[in-house]
């Protein structure tokens, strides 16, 4: 660090700079068949600089990477390289955030453990759920991570934060008589539970199991659609975007402040928070990439779109406050209770090939991969199938379950009634 700031200052050209480390320590395990094959351990560190130089009344700015084997010779040829592409860019002036310095941890239940003692937690949890008739776990990797992220720049910005997150890869298989199928699945968290991660786990068992008898149906499916919390996140990660001071300011978003997200909404109100730390959330942060502190901020409140969020950059562009680069979601619960949710006919997607949203053209669907189907007096699962309908009739008609689950980034309602959807 000290030798990368001496070479950054030692050259007139450079106006600011910006240094972020982020270094991982890992403890992984591999399973094969339940047997533990490999273990192995990382310590690894990313260096990247960021050269800004001030000319013609713009500000430019280029990225190189710093590696153990770099000299002082070729750090200082990497930075006037930077210098030449910075200024051949001519964004618009803003100023980078300024004197700010500490020592942060995302809170979580990871510190109480060694990376170790953890993975073979989560191992322990992961096996337990492995009761399933004909169904087992093919293959397992776990991942533990302990990540530092240090943030340094020209104006006084020197701050660090520890966070940690798992991720459990796992390809659960049924083994019938004559085929086996197979599923993929990614489990990503920041607070452990054994008891969740056994449910996760337990759940995908199951779809696998359903996923071996499922059928394309012969007969016209007409009932209400019920989304899961995958497909949620991508729902209103879709609304969220469109508020980033980023997409604003490019106006590649279709909605601004005072904007009706739900148009006459006759279900449940939609409300989104955006936020720096959420419990379990994986994207969790004290800070973002600019050293910013990270102020949760209210983007959509009962349907509307109330504030803008997002950067540094982009907010002074917008002459709004930055909030900085928020990465968790919060959306409030709903109305719909678990009886709710399982009155016949329904359908409840479980996997899709990805759900599509595209406000300019009122079109929400996707392909279904597996999903249950209930006539009131069976559940099958079912196949080859996909939904269809007008995103605006949906989220003015959407009710939200009244329990909350985390999604990677989101946080908000388990699972969510749809109407009007055409399945075919």
């Amino acid at each position: 660090m000290k030798k990368m700031i001496h070479a950054l200052n030692a050259n007139p050209l450079v106006s600011d700079y910006k240094i972020n480390l982020s270094a991982k320590e890992s403890y992984e395990c591999f399973y094969v068949k339940g047997k533990l094959e490999t273990v192995r351990r990382t310590d690894i560190c990313d260096k990247v600089v960021t050269v800004y130089v001030d000319h013609d009344g713009f500000k430019g700015d280029s990225q190189f990477f710093v590696y153990p084997s770099t000299t002082e010779e070729e750090l200082c040829d990497l930075i006037q390289k930077a210098v030449q592409k910075a200024s051949l860019l001519n964004n618009r002036m803003y100023s980078l955030p300024e004197n700010e310095t500490g020592d942060y941890a995302v809170e979580s239940n990871f510190s109480d453990y060694t990376l170790p003692q953890l993975a073979g937690q989560i191992a322990d949890a992961v096996f337990a759920a492995n009761t399933v008739e004909n169904a087992n776990l093919n293959s397992v990797e776990i991942f533990v991570n302990r990540r530092t992220d240090t943030v340094c720049n020209s104006r006084g910005i020197h701050k660090t934060q520890v966070r940690y997150d798992a991720m459990v890869e796992a390809i659960p298989t049924y083994n019938g008589e004559t085929e086996s199928v197979e599923l993929y699945q990614q489990y990503n968290f920041s607070s452990f539970c054994s008891e969740t991660v056994k449910q996760e786990i337990a759940e995908k068992l199951r779809d696998v199991t359903a996923r071996a008898t499922a059928v394309k149906p012969d007969f016209p499916l007409e009932c209400k659609v019920i989304l899961n919390k995958q497909e949620l996140a991508m729902l209103f990660g879709s609304i969220s975007h469109d508020l980033h001071f980023s997409t604003v300011y490019s106006h590649a978003g279709l909605f601004h402040k005072g904007d009706d997200i739900q148009l006459s909404p006759t279900g449940d109100k939609i409300t989104i928070t955006m936020a720096g730390a959420l419990p379990g959330n994986i994207r969790s942060a004290c800070f973002d990439g600019d050293g910013m502190a990270l102020k949760t901020t209210r983007i959509v409140e009962d349907g509307k779109a109330i504030a803008y969020y997002g950067d540094n950059r982009f907010g002074q562009y917008l002459e709004e406050i930055p909030t900085g680069n928020l990465r968790c979601m919060q959306v409030e619960t709903g109305s719909a209770c678990p009886k709710c949710l399982t009155q016949a006919p329904y359908l409840e997607v479980l996997s899709m090939s990805g759900l599509q949203v595209d406000f300019y053209n009122d079109y929400i669907g996707g392909e279904i991969r597996l999903a249950y189907y209930c006539d009131g007096e069976k559940i099958t699962p079912v196949t080859g199938i996909s939904i269809t309908g007008s995103l605006k009739q949906v989220l003015s008609s959407i009710r939200l379950s009244c329990n909350s689950a985390v999604f990677d980034g989101y946080c908000g309602p388990d699972k969510a009634i749809l109407q009007d959807m055409k399945i075919f």
